[in-house]
């Protein structure tokens, strides 16, 4: 009898052929007690990322799945994708860097295990970042204007490392770069959200492939069309429904 599985990891990977394969060994370390899936999106690499994902999956890490972009689409597009195909009830995002520890995940399932049905996303907040100067500059930067306007709670929205509840991601409006604001758009559906500090470690190999301050820049206007939402919404109360 097959149970079902009850977490999906969720790695978007673009030219990271040097970091997965200890990524993906911790992620197994970290999860020999749960029934999971991981599932990894090679995000339009042209290194020997595919490569090296085949070659896991061959000698026999069979909760591996392997999701491919012709071209790169984001870090946005590749969570949403591989959240389509997952089969979790909860969806673990990481990094593909190896700079978020999958030894937080049991910590974070043990959180929403014990309330219930009451919360639907647990936040990752790196405590000790472990980036460069001008990367922790850009990101102070991005999640003080961000925490004024949005008012979501979260000091670290930028932190890889999140657990949310799938059905709950999935109600939330995609765009490109939604990921980054993922807390407030399920504050905006009246989800309820738990912050949780995390550890963060140096990149091992490679380079930041997604951005750094320019990211942060371009990401303004996503935060105004955010913003924009959240002052539209009128999802703060429910019907009542009338017997007799």
């Amino acid at each position: 009898m097959t149970h079902p599985i009850d977490l999906s990891v969720l790695i978007p990977a673009k030219n990271e052929a040097d970091n997965l394969p200890s990524l993906l060994s911790e992620i197994r370390v970290a999860l020999a007690a749960e029934n999971y899936e991981v599932l990894v999106v090679d995000d339009g690499s042209n290194d020997q990322t595919l490569a090296v994902l085949q070659r896991l999956r061959a000698e026999g890490f069979s909760q591996l799945r392997i999701l491919h972009h012709e071209h790169s689409l984001g870090q946005s597009t590749s969570v949403w994708h591989a959240a389509q195909a997952a089969r979790g009830r909860w969806l673990a995002t990481l990094d593909g860097d190896g700079q978020n520890d999958p030894a937080d995940i049991p910590g974070m399932l043990s959180l929403v295990r014990k309330a219930g049905d009451d919360i639907q996303l647990v936040a990752g907040h790196r405590v000790n970042r472990r980036d460069t100067a001008s990367k922790r500059w850009a990101s102070r930067f991005a999640n003080g204007l961000r925490s004024r306007l949005l008012k979501d709670a979260t000091p670290d929205t930028g932190c890889g490392l999140k657990l949310v509840e799938r059905a709950a991601f999935l109600r939330l409006p995609y765009f490109d770069h939604m990921h980054r604001f993922i807390p407030a758009l399920i504050l905006r559906q009246n989800g309820r959200m738990l912050v949780h500090p995390v550890n963060h470690r140096p990149r091992h190999a490679g380079t930041s492939k997604y951005g750094n301050l320019d990211r942060a820049l371009v990401g303004i206007l996503d935060l105004f069309g955010v913003w924009w939402l959240i002052r539209r919404t009128r999802l703060d109360t429910r019907p009542q429904e009338l017997e007799g």
